[in-house]
């Protein structure tokens, strides 16, 4: 493990200085099926080609394109969607609209299954979740990309970078179930969602049930590193089978606390407005002229 945050640097890890991996580097390539080959990450121009961190010693995947290896997570979904032998293909970013024509956003992947003729028959949808990141980590990369071979293992303490999993799920992941999901479920659309093991952990225990019941799969990933290659391969861990509502309420609902915890905060803050409420016992103006 890296003892600065960063693991993998425009695709491989910061440990890798082969001819392929500075290749990469040097010409800011994305080696994940990015919509161009450039990496276009937070900047065009400047991308920031961090795809993975290190959190407390547990690898975090930070870009949503970095799930594109082999195009694994496309026949995975479409395994689910449609049944064994149907053709398909996979469509990126399709704007989805509401009954009043404003946008629920753009999905990541729209599915489509086809006849002989090349007309749509079906299709669902696919969506990809990485994990934000809290903390600077451009600096990290700056330092890194300065000196690949003397920062490849650095000690990094200026900033403290990590993943937010909270936050990835609260802005990003409800809303697009909310929204984009809402819309698919009145329509009876399959959805898939493909996200890393470490975030799936971080979500409440899913209700399951069996993949013919199911209108929702979850596709979870893991990086497992390759010891003779010195990078990381994505591979499937498991795939969970949910019902789109319950599945939603079971994210959506927070697990309760305990109320003492609560009362103990409200007593807390009454009792300091009471005492703020009532005067000190200090002799007022009119004590005073009396002596």
């Amino acid at each position: 493990m890296s003892n600065h945050p960063l693991a993998e640097v425009f695709g491989l890890p910061t440990t890798n200085l082969s001819p392929v991996a500075e290749r990469f580097r040097n010409n800011k390539l994305c080696p994940y099926n990015n919509k161009v080959p450039s990496c276009t990450k937070d900047k065009a121009k400047d991308p920031l080609g961090v795809c993975s961190i290190y959190d407390g010693g547990q690898l975090a995947l930070t870009c949503p394109v970095r799930f594109r290896q082999d195009w694994l997570i496309v026949e995975e979904a479409a395994n689910f969607l449609f049944p064994s032998g149907t053709a398909w293909t996979s469509l990126q970013e399709i704007r989805l609209t509401d009954a009043q024509g404003k946008t629920a956003g753009n999905i990541d992947f729209v599915l489509v299954a086809y006849d002989d003729e090349g007309q749509i028959i079906d299709f669902g949808s696919l969506e990809v979740q990485a994990v934000y990141i809290s903390g600077n980590v451009r600096r990290p990369f700056a330092q890194y990309m300065s000196d690949r071979k003397t920062n490849q293992d650095m000690i990094w303490k200026s900033t403290h970078v990590r993943a937010d999993y909270l936050s990835s799920s609260r802005k990003r992941l409800v809303p697009q179930m909310l929204y984009k999901g809402s819309i698919l479920q009145t329509w009876r659309k399959k959805q898939t969602v493909a996200l890393h093991r470490a975030f799936f952990e971080t979500l409440p225990q899913l209700p399951e049930v069996k993949q013919e019941e199911a209108d929702v799969a979850w596709l979870v990933y893991e990086l497992d590193f390759i010891e003779a290659q010195n990078r990381f391969q994505l591979v499937s861990y498991e795939t969970v089978y949910t019902q789109f509502r319950p599945a939603l309420q079971q994210i959506t609902t927070p697990e309760a606390g305990p109320i003492d915890e609560f009362v103990n905060e409200l007593q807390t803050k009454l009792d300091a407005k009471l005492d703020n409420d009532y005067p000190p016992d200090a002799p007022t103006l009119a004590d005073i002229i009396r002596q």
